[in-house]
């Protein structure tokens, strides 16, 4: 992963940028059209890497974002390798801005449409410098939650929905770019310190321990860096709220 900004930063604070709240519904889309789809998880999580890491190299005044959206699903298929067929993508995006209408006839304007998220994918790829692949929060989180299942007490962590929780809070990080900011093995462990603490759920002997359960996932992790993410993933929470 390229180094991003310092992730020790302060976050920011005030009502979310203008181009924040349009990045947030344009991931909120990629999901919901990749569910429609039936995308699995890490596609989806590739395909709103690929649009956020695209916007950091671009600006909003440039490019259609929903056809940079599109064409990241599109993309994220290929790299994942669960391809989708671009009628599909059209198909399934066409209905998702426009609820009551009818499919697209094959007409000019499909082709054109079709032409373009082609061009846009190459675009893409260009801008990137082909680097698409990532390495996501996903597998980590899952080797984590086991871990920790191990060393809790069976009856607090049955009537909690600790698992549900951090998964939750793992796909809605992608609506803002924490993918690009923070490390993958970080982002996991901070879901899941968020989901403890959102039901006060303590882990079992952490305070007599030599060093804290997270850090035993992550000895490079610091306290300072979970408050960022954690403070990132409120901000998201809060950007939804403001937006109609």
């Amino acid at each position: 992963m390229e180094p991003g900004p310092d992730p020790d930063r302060p976050p920011a604070e005030g009502k979310a940028a203008p181009d924040a709240k349009v990045h947030f519904k344009m991931t909120r889309f990629i999901m919901e059209a990749g569910v429609k789809l039936g995308m699995q998880s890490i596609p989806i999580a590739t395909a709103c890497t690929i649009y956020h890491k695209f916007f950091c190299e671009t600006t909003l005044d440039a490019y259609d974002p929903y056809l940079v959206a599109m064409s990241a699903i599109y993309l994220a298929g290929k790299v994942e390798e669960q391809h989708l067929r671009t009628r599909d993508i059209i198909n399934v995006s066409h209905r998702y801005l426009n609820p009551r209408s009818e499919p697209l006839e094959l007409d000019s304007r499909f082709w054109e449409l079709r032409d373009s998220i082609v061009q846009c994918e190459l675009l893409m790829l260009r801008v990137l410098r082909f680097r698409v692949s990532f390495q996501h929060p996903h597998k980590y989180l899952l080797h984590y939650l086991i871990s920790l299942k191990h060393w809790m007490n069976r009856h607090s962590w049955e009537r909690t929905p600790i698992s549900v929780a951090a998964w939750a809070l793992l796909q809605d990080s992608y609506h803002g770019a924490l993918c690009l900011r923070y490390q993958a093995q970080h982002i996991a462990v901070a879901v899941l310190y968020f989901a403890l603490q959102c039901y006060g759920v303590e882990v079992p002997a952490d305070s007599e321990a030599e060093k804290p359960w997270w850090q035993v996932f992550s000895e490079d992790l610091t306290k300072s860096i979970i408050d960022n993410i954690v403070s990132d993933l409120i901000q998201i929470y809060t950007l939804d709220t403001e937006i109609p």
